[in-house]
């Protein structure tokens, strides 16, 4: 390896970091996000003596992501969330069974919630769970485009397409997700980091005081709580309380721990054991914003594989008071 491929070999792993959150955008999930990234600075490690400078190191190593996000993606199958897959459901009936067979969106650990909140929703939850209905090329073309800044031409070479051809890709994925805009009104500005994090400290003291009109309060008439594996949902207010108060109401002095999803505030939420004797992890909230209120809650249940990822521990001790308010 000659000294100009050593160069670029150093300054390409400074990528890592904005290749994962791409590959993560492009598949949904932040297992295969990684894999793909460093499947990515495997590829371009090997090839860089073959680099000829004619484009950016930048468009060069994204157009290796991209191909291998499009081979990952060329089975057809696409990660969803619940309100991908069925209308939303009453709050006083339970769960049902885990849907396993269905690819869930995972979360992304991490982020700055003052910078998503200026950058916009380039990671939030609902923006991932909308670009997996959009064609991999598509989506592909629209984040290198809106997100990450490329150009029409660079985008263009980048495909090996022309630039028409681009533009016009462009502009069908931009009709496709305002047209689910206007149809789940999920993609809302994103409060400021600020409203954000006041807002997330109320909604976990609320929360473990299972305070339901504090709670109400800080949410959006049309908010939506989720629980994957599961694929019931719950929109509105009431619906939200019903089942709090219903099915869920084991989870009534629950902790919440606080950490970061997706450039979100996002909790761990750890549920009294039946037998009083501490707390045992519950689910993975993750908190979505639009203005000053709490547009959707999250709650991912597999607790096994993301409390680990988020740095979350595994058990909780002291007195767990059931059915009383902390």
């Amino acid at each position: 390896m000659d000294d100009k491929a050593r160069a670029i070999v150093l300054e390409l792993d400074a990528y890592r970091g904005e290749l994962v959150r791409y590959c993560y955008r492009m598949l949904g999930s932040y297992a295969e996000a990684e894999d793909a990234a460093q499947q990515t600075l495997v590829r371009a490690w090997q090839n860089a003596g073959q680099f000829a400078g004619r484009s950016s190191l930048r468009s060069w190593v994204y157009r290796i992501a991209t191909n291998v996000c499009l081979d990952a993606l060329a089975s057809g199958r696409r990660r969803a969330l619940p309100m991908d897959l069925s209308g939303a459901s009453d709050g006083s009936a339970p769960p049902g069974a885990p849907v396993d067979s269905t690819l869930w969106i995972d979360p992304l650990p991490g982020g700055d919630p003052a910078a998503s909140a200026v950058t916009g929703e380039s990671v939030r939850l609902a923006f991932v769970a909308a670009l997996q209905h959009l064609p991999p090329k598509q989506r592909a073309t629209l984040l290198l485009r809106d997100v990450l800044g490329f150009s029409a031409r660079e985008v263009a070479d980048l495909h090996g397409c022309t630039l028409a051809s681009a533009n016009s890709a462009l502009q069908r994925a931009r009709a496709t997700l305002a047209d689910r805009r206007d149809k789940a009104d999920e993609l809302g500005l994103p409060a400021p980091g600020g409203t954000q994090q006041v807002l997330a400290e109320r909604y976990a003291t609320a929360f473990s005081r299972y305070d339901m009109e504090k709670l109400g309060l800080l949410l959006h008439v049309d908010a939506t709580l989720s629980l994957p594996p599961y694929a019931k949902w719950m929109q509105g207010v009431a619906d939200i309380e019903s089942w709090l108060t219903g099915p869920a109401i084991g989870c009534r002095g629950s902790r919440l721990v606080p950490t970061v999803a997706n450039g979100s505030p996002a909790f761990g939420q750890y549920r009294p054991r039946t037998d009083g004797t501490g707390y045992e992890p519950w689910a993975l909230q993750v908190l979505d914003f639009c203005g000053d209120r709490i547009e959707s809650i999250t709650a991912f249940r597999d607790t096994a594989f993301l409390f680990p990822l988020f740095g979350l521990p595994g058990y909780l001790s002291g007195e767990a008071r059931l059915g009383v308010p902390t």
